[in-house]
């Protein structure tokens, strides 16, 4: 036993070792998205809607299953009795005990409840679908965010570095007579402004992964970023077809529409108040102890009773039209909603088409300033360009590097918030995206 605690302390430390030196997986967009799927507030909320919505059926179906009733009581009871010759004076014990049985055998108002049923549940299923959506394209929009802050601070840490250098050369030039004073302040400005747009970023990193980790309820690591990619326009290329998709498959509207029919199916509801009630009742009864003292009653028997209110003041008239005024709001309301998702869907569709001709457009002048940047760098080594050229392209490169990540993240999320905007975003659409990024590996 002594011989093999030294073998199993080496094996655990070779263990440890080895579980520090291997980089852990980073943090990709559907681990995010899973994150914040399992403990996000609002799609809690929206399931925990469609569990109490789910009850809604058993709820109206009850109606139509027999109900029965037991109920029992006991007593002492004392009885004075005069006028029929002697009085008389009597103490004694009392107990009864009934059991009611109702059937429904015609009820129009509960067929209403079980329609306005199925469509509570059809709108809680489309709200948990739309929560579930929305956290998607929330979630993809700070994944991106992050990485686009960690991306602009990246670009003014080389920025500084670069305006840091130049700056050297100008008080260099100066020492040896060949620069001059107006060079070195204004190199000196860039740096200093280079420098606060380093805290500037930095601070926006802080500020993206506080929103990220709103939304996952775990503290970020490092993320996987974006890797070589081309930008996608929109297919289909036209709008039309994507308005088409989204009136038919936004579950927003879904929705609404299910509750414009609870709504509908109120107004029947609330006039079948005025129809009859049929019902079949039985009833079993056992009394003991009654004014004779000994004496035993038994009865049962069965009934078909009938119901239907003859007056009631206009109440029934007044829900009536309260109901039909409510779901013509309901209607008014689930058109602007299609309005809304139409115009949400145009906007979302030449987003994404701008978002292709911006990624191209940056891409192609970040190249140029890289280019140009290089050739004001070698001029000014040989004296034909002056160090005022080589600041000015310096931050002319540095604000076309800025522009090319942001046009990059800003295309990926535009084709989420396309999928969104017509309703048919899913996790497909998720790991799509999620294979454009290139895995990191987190010390």
């Amino acid at each position: 036993m002594s011989a093999a605690l030294p073998f199993q302390c080496a094996s655990l430390a070779f263990l440890l070792a080895t579980l520090l030196t291997v980089p852990a997986r980073a943090d990709n967009l559907l681990d995010s998205y899973q994150a914040a799927l399992a403990s996000d507030p609002a799609i809690a909320q929206a399931r925990a809607s469609l569990d109490a919505d789910l009850q809604s059926k058993p709820l109206a179906r009850s109606a139509w299953l027999p109900h029965m009733g037991l109920s029992a009581g006991a007593g002492k009871n004392m009885a004075g009795i005069t006028g029929l010759g002697l009085p008389i004076s009597q103490v004694y014990d009392s107990n009864n005990v009934s059991v009611n049985l109702t059937q429904n055998l015609f009820n129009g108002q509960a067929w209403s409840a079980l329609a306005q049923a199925d469509h509570r549940i059809e709108a809680s299923e489309a709200a948990l679908v739309y929560a579930q959506q929305q956290l998607a394209l929330k979630v993809a929009g700070a994944y991106f965010d992050v990485l686009q802050a960690e991306a602009q601070e990246q670009v003014a840490r080389e920025q500084e570095k670069l305006l840091g250098a130049i700056g050297e050369q100008t008080r260099a030039a100066l020492e040896v007579g060949t620069g001059d004073v107006i060079a070195v302040h204004e190199a000196q400005a860039r740096l200093d402004a280079a420098r606060s747009d380093l805290v500037k970023s930095g601070n926006a990193v802080t500020v993206a992964r506080r929103a990220l980790q709103r939304l996952t309820h775990r503290h970020p690591g490092v993320l996987d970023d974006l890797d070589a990619f081309e930008p996608l326009p929109p297919q289909p290329d036209q709008p039309d077809p994507w308005v088409t998709t989204a009136l038919a498959s936004q579950p927003l509207l879904h929705e609404n529409e299910a509750r414009l029919q609870t709504a509908r199916e109120q107004v029947e509801f609330n006039r079948r108040a005025r129809w009859p009630v049929v019902s079949l009742q039985g009833i079993a009864q056992h009394t003991q102890g009654v004014l004779l003292p000994g004496m035993d009653i038994n009865q049962k028997g069965a009934s078909i009773n009938l119901s239907m209110p003859l007056f009631d003041g206009g109440q029934i008239s007044a829900t009536v039209d309260q109901a039909q005024a409510q779901a013509q709001a309901g209607v008014e309301a689930l058109n602007g909603l299609r309005d809304d998702v139409t115009l949400a869907t145009q906007t979302a569709f030449h987003d994404l088409e701008d978002s292709v001709a911006q990624f191209k457009a940056a891409q192609q002048a970040a190249a140029s300033a890289r280019v140009s940047l290089e050739g004001t760098r070698a001029g000014y080594e040989v004296g034909t360009r002056s160090i005022i050229d080589l600041l000015a392209v310096a931050t002319d490169y540095s604000r076309a590097e800025q522009n090319y990540h942001a046009a990059r993240y800003a295309h990926v999320v535009a084709r989420v918030r396309l999928k969104a905007a017509a309703g048919i975003l899913s996790a497909a659409d998720l790991e799509a995206i999620n294979g454009l990024l290139r895995h990191a590996a987190r010390p």
